[in-house]
């Protein structure tokens, strides 16, 4: 029953991330960098903070005692994240949306889940436990998922061409190494929870229980917020756009400006909430809590595209793609089933 538990909060925590973005398509005015920083503020850097604040009995105590070792290594880790969220944002202009979440998304499913065992030296220990046989399959039937709906969404983007009679701007050269790139960092998120563990584990001694993993993200998130700061910062210089922060030259209304702010903390709320669901349900995964990432990652894709079936962004796709969109959804459930069956098996 905890294992459930536990699949049904990554559920909810992907659920979120699925829906983090959409506030973005009704700010008005405001240059990505300044959307990305405004939301970055709340996700990476306001809300980690507070909610251990809250969650986490005696924190500077916590703090403290907490290795430094720990809290440097998660900071690093975090902030290589954030640099792969920069080059997935680049990538996209160059090879789409579709197959920049396939490719990136797969290599950071991969590495994010594998990675932890492998440098604590557990990995071949997978194979001689009950079900680890389930978990790499499910691993593996999930990477076959993510890599058909990259396809389905490319087929998608030509069908949407046809119709506006367009060509999109397509460079795989440039577009697959950030892509590679996003992936590797990506991934690097998992690996920073994994080595913030030891901060986590002073929490639980004073009495966090299943939310001792709050306490990492002050160090992971900031981390990610680091970068993403420097990034935004250097975008904001070159094209001039810090005075969209307080005046959005030519608008009609006085409203428009406390709106972008209200739609960056839902985004940065929603983009929270993911991975605060993401601890809850890691800590009830048992002996294969190293799973999360890869299950987080898998269902993030499946409601991805679900939200997208349903905000009608499929409507003009032919026949067949909508197959292949539907056939990668299927297997996204299956690689979720199998891996909660081996996370089951393991408890």
């Amino acid at each position: 029953m905890s294992v459930l538990t536990g699949i049904i909060l990554h559920a909810i925590g992907a659920g979120s991330a699925s829906l983090c973005y959409t506030p973005q398509k009704k700010t008005k005015q405001w240059s990505w960098q300044t959307y990305w920083l405004a939301q970055a503020v709340v996700c990476w850097l306001v809300l980690p903070l507070l909610v251990a604040w809250i969650t986490i009995p005696k924190l500077t105590t916590v703090l403290q005692e907490a290795p430094r070792s720990a809290m440097l290594s998660s900071f690093v880790l975090g902030a290589a994240y954030g640099i792969g969220g920069t080059a997935f944002g680049i990538a996209i202009r160059y090879i789409g949306f579709s197959l920049t979440y396939a490719f990136s998304i797969g290599i950071s499913c991969v590495l994010g889940t594998l990675l932890p065992p492998i440098i604590h030296g557990q990995f071949m220990n997978v194979f001689n436990k009950i079900g680890g046989i389930y978990i790499l399959a499910g691993v593996a039937v999930g990477i076959i998922g993510i890599i058909l709906c990259g396809i389905s969404g490319r087929m998608k983007e030509k069908d949407l061409s046809e119709i506006e009679k367009t060509t999109a701007v397509f460079d795989m050269k440039r577009g697959l190494p950030l892509c590679i790139l996003a992936g590797i960092l990506s991934a690097f998120f998992g690996l920073s929870l994994d080595q913030g563990a030891p901060i986590a584990e002073i929490a639980n001694k004073y009495g966090a229980g299943v939310y001792s993993g709050n306490v990492i993200y002050i160090f992971s998130n900031t981390g990610a917020f680091f970068s993403t700061l420097i990034y935004c910062l250097y975008l904001h210089k070159k094209h001039q756009t810090f005075k969209e922060f307080v005046n959005l030259s030519g608008s009609t209304t006085s409203f428009a400006l406390p709106v972008n702010y209200i739609l960056a903390i839902i985004t940065g709320t929603l983009w929270y909430c993911q991975f605060f669901f993401y601890g809850l349900g890691h800590v009830r995964l048992g002996a294969y809590q190293f799973t999360s990432w890869a299950i987080h990652m898998i269902i993030l894709v499946l409601f991805s595209s679900v939200v997208g079936l349903i905000m009608k962004e499929w409507v003009f796709a032919k026949p067949k793609t909508i197959r292949i969109l539907t056939a990668a959804l299927l297997v996204l459930l299956f690689a979720v089933i199998i891996l909660t069956y081996g996370n089951y098996l393991g408890s």
